[in-house]
């Protein structure tokens, strides 16, 4: 009988404990493999961080898009984040950048199929397109001298191949310049 009891008091003690122990905070860790810890303890104690470490420095890698925060205020802000929607085959960024206005939702339902085509081709680059004709372009002054007025694209042209293939497939997205951003439209 006594060494039954011997062996039920290290189990009658392991349910036993204070109030005070049950309310130990657990702490969540982060070793330095970028492994999650539970302890009682510190995460210091551990040589372990309670969050995780900052992301390494961007090297050869694309820097994390942010700009969907933030409208595209320059053409070359627009172009870069149209580069990382479709590099991305990110149908909801590229979708960040589009002016929707007032449409139906129908209509949003048939843009949204186009743009989710246009993510999935392969893109080889984007191109301004200009207006056709003397509007747009440099003028000729009344001394003969060329205008150095710049040219303005009213379009950009997506230079694509369909998937899997080398066919050529273009899709002209009208820019449009509303609340001081850059925004395009099918």
């Amino acid at each position: 009988m006594k060494a039954c009891l011997t062996a039920l008091l290290p189990l009658l003690l392991l349910f036993y404990q204070p109030a005070h122990a049950q309310a130990r905070a657990v702490n969540r860790c982060t070793d330095a493999s970028g492994r999650s810890v539970f302890t009682d303890r510190s995460c210091d104690s551990l040589g372990a961080q309670s969050r995780l470490p900052p992301p390494p420095p961007p090297g050869n890698t694309p820097q994390r898009d942010t700009l969907g925060a933030r409208c595209p205020r320059r053409l070359s802000d627009l172009v870069g984040a149209l580069r990382s929607a479709v590099g991305g085959n990110d149908v909801n960024r590229l979708s960040s950048v589009y002016l929707w206005g007032a449409m139906s939702d129908e209509g949003a339902q048939r843009v949204l199929g186009q743009l989710e085509a246009v993510v999935r081709r392969p893109l080889v680059d984007i191109v301004p397109v200009y207006r056709e004709g003397t509007g747009d372009s440099p003028t000729a002054g009344g001394d003969g001298e060329a205008d150095a007025a710049p040219r303005r694209p009213i379009a950009l042209r997506l230079e694509q191949t369909l998937p899997g293939t080398a066919t050529p497939s273009r899709t002209v997205l009208a820019l449009r310049r509303q609340y001081g951003c850059f925004w395009v439209t099918l």
